[in-house]
C-alpha cells in the first residue's frame, strides 16, 4: 500500500478526532464553527491548490488531493464545503497578471489569514447572464445577480464573475462587505445550511481595473473547468465513504465501487469526466440510502448521521452540476432494472 503523505495524515486525524464528532452539531448550527476554519488554516490547509513552489503543504500527486478533499468531506462535509470554495479564489491570485492582486493577496490567502468564497455562476450558465459586467471608465460595473455564494459572514474576500454583452467573463475579486450596492439574501438550503450559502444582489456596483483578476471568454473558460468537477465529485466520494463505514459489515460490494470511482475520478479524461462524476454522486446516494436502511427507524430522527448523510447525498446530485452531469446522473437513475 502506497505510504499516505503527511498533509493527507493529518486530514485523517483532524476528520476523524474533530469533524465528525461534530458534524450532527454543526449541521444544525447557523454557521461553521470559526475554530474549524482556524485548524484547517494552522494547518496549512487553505494552501492546498497553490502551486507546489507555493504551498505549505506535503500533500503529494494530484490523487493524494483528491483523496484530501474526499477523507475531510466524510468528516464534516459542511465545513469541507465552505473551506473548498476558497480555492478558486486562491487560484485566481497566484494565476493572475494582476501585480496589485498576486501581491496584496496571495500570501494571506495561501495562509488562511484571509479567507475566499466564490460566485460564479455567470461563468457556468448558458443563456442570458444573471450577472452582468459593463465596461465603464476605469473598471467595470456588475449588476444583477450571484445566485450562490458560500461563507458569507466565514470570509473576507469574494472572487465574482460577470458577463459582457460578447459573453466574456470578468473575473473580480472583491472584498466582502454588504453595502448598498451589495446585498445577501440568504438562502434555505437542505444541507450544509451552516455554510453560510446566499444569494448576492449587485446594484451598478463599480469594480476598479486594479480588481480585475482576469477575463477570458465564456467558450474557454468552460472547456478549462475540469478541476472542480474533480474537487466536486471528492466530497460525495466523502459522504459515500462515511456511509459505507456505518454500514460496516453490510456494506456489501459498496467498498470495491468505491474503490473503483475514486480511480475513475482521477484518471478520466475530460470527455468522460461527466460520467464520472455522476457515478460518484450516485454512488453517495445509494451509499447513504443503504446506511439509513441499516440503522433502521432511528435513521428518521435529528440526532441521526445517516438522515444527515442522505440529505447531504441529495444536496451532492445537484450542487455544481452541468448539464453534461444531470444527463449523465438522470440515465443512471432512470435505467430500466432487470427484474428480482
Amino acid at each position: 500500500m502506497t505510504q499516505e503523505s503527511p498533509a493527507l495524515q493529518e486530514a485523517r486525524r483532524i476528520a476523524e478526532d474533530v469533524l465528525f464528532p461534530a458534524a450532527l452539531e454543526v449541521d444544525a448550527a447557523e454557521r461553521v464553527p470559526e475554530s474549524h476554519l482556524e485548524l484547517l488554516a494552522e494547518r496549512g490547509f487553505y494552501g492546498l491548490a497553490a502551486s507546489p513552489e507555493t504551498t505549505p503543504l506535503d500533500v503529494g500527486d494530484f490523487s493524494s488531493v483528491l483523496r484530501l478533499i474526499e477523507v475531510l468531506a466524510s468528516g464534516c462535509l459542511t465545513t469541507t464545503f465552505v473551506w473548498i470554495q476558497h480555492h478558486g479564489v486562491l487560484a485566481a491570485a497566484e494565476t493572475t497578471k494582476n501585480r496589485n492582486l498576486r501581491e496584496n493577496y496571495l500570501s494571506d490567502l495561501v495562509s488562511g489569514k484571509r479567507r475566499g468564497g466564490i460566485a460564479l455562476g455567470s461563468a457556468l450558465r448558458t443563456g442570458p447572464a444573471p450577472l452582468r459586467a459593463e465596461p465603464v471608465v476605469g473598471g467595470y460595473l456588475l449588476e444583477g445577480v450571484a445566485p450562490w455564494f458560500t461563507g458569507w459572514g466565514m470570509v473576507d474576500s469574494l472572487l465574482v464573475a460577470g458577463r459582457t454583452s460578447d459573453d466574456t467573463l470578468v473575473f473580480a475579486m472583491l472584498d466582502v462587505a454588504e453595502s448598498d450596492v451589495l446585498h445577501a439574501d440568504p438562502l434555505e438550503l437542505m444541507a450544509v445550511q451552516a455554510s453560510g450559502t446566499v444569494t448576492l444582489r449587485f446594484n451598478r456596483y463599480f469594480v476598479p481595473r486594479d480588481r480585475i483578476a482576469s477575463t477570458v471568454p465564456q467558450a474557454d473558460y468552460l472547456q478549462g473547468d475540469s478541476g472542480s468537477v474533480r474537487f466536486n465529485g471528492a466530497l460525495a466520494l466523502g459522504v459515500a465513504g462515511r456511509a459505507i463505514a456505518l454500514l460496516g459489515d453490510d456494506a456489501g460490494g459498496l467498498p470495491a465501487e468505491l474503490d473503483a470511482a475514486r480511480a475513475s475520478l482521477v484518471e478520466a479524461g475530460a470527455e468522460e469526466l461527466s460520467e464520472v462524476r455522476a457515478r460518484a454522486s450516485e454512488l453517495a446516494m445509494r451509499a447513504a440510502s443503504a446506511a439509513a436502511v441499516h440503522h433502521g427507524s432511528r435513521s428518521v430522527l435529528p440526532g441521526s448521521h445517516a438522515q444527515r448523510l442522505v440529505r447531504e447525498a441529495t444536496f451532492l446530485l445537484l450542487f455544481g452540476s452541468r448539464p453534461a452531469i444531470k444527463s449523465a446522473l438522470l440515465d443512471r437513475l432512470t435505467a430500466p432494472r432487470e427484474p428480482a
